[in-house]
């Protein structure tokens, strides 16, 4: 079985030595570039998955404002904080952000529904807030 499949730790220090002594030959290419593909996938899902619960919980501030909370106040604040982290440290994300923010409405609307048990006919099909009120740390919809 390659170390690759059986170590991941020690296939990920052994390419790491590789690299750092100029050994690019022995370097494992065909695994390599499929994990730093895959580094940047999961970078971009944690975008998404930040987004979602961010716009999850704009919406249920929206359509349930008798159960509005500190709580609630608390989550919206993490995420818009985690994605400002996330894009300020990959900033290559930043011109695919209003597509993400597109998938992640739809996922959104998901979780709202599943959380506040509404139809999800209650959520409009597509984000009631623009992009820079998503990210807008003052910004807390009403009605």
């Amino acid at each position: 079985m390659p170390l690759h499949e059986s170590d991941f730790y020690t296939w990920t220090r052994r390419q790491a030595e590789l690299l750092r002594a100029g050994q690019f030959g022995e370097l494992d290419t065909a695994n390599l570039i499929g994990e730093l593909d895959s580094m940047g996938a999961r970078e971009r899902r944690e975008l998404v998955n930040r987004l979602a619960v961010l716009l999850a919980h704009l919406l249920k501030w929206r359509y349930q404002p008798e159960r509005q909370g500190n709580s609630w106040r608390r989550t919206i604040r993490i995420q818009r904080i985690e994605v400002a982290d996330l894009l300020g440290d990959n900033p290559g994300l930043k011109p695919e952000l209003a597509e993400l923010c597109v998938r992640a409405y739809a996922k959104a609307r998901i979780l709202a529904t599943d959380e506040t048990r509404f139809d999800e006919s209650t959520f409009p099909s597509e984000a009631p807030f623009t992009l820079e009120e998503t990210l807008d740390p003052a910004f807390f919809p009403t009605e």
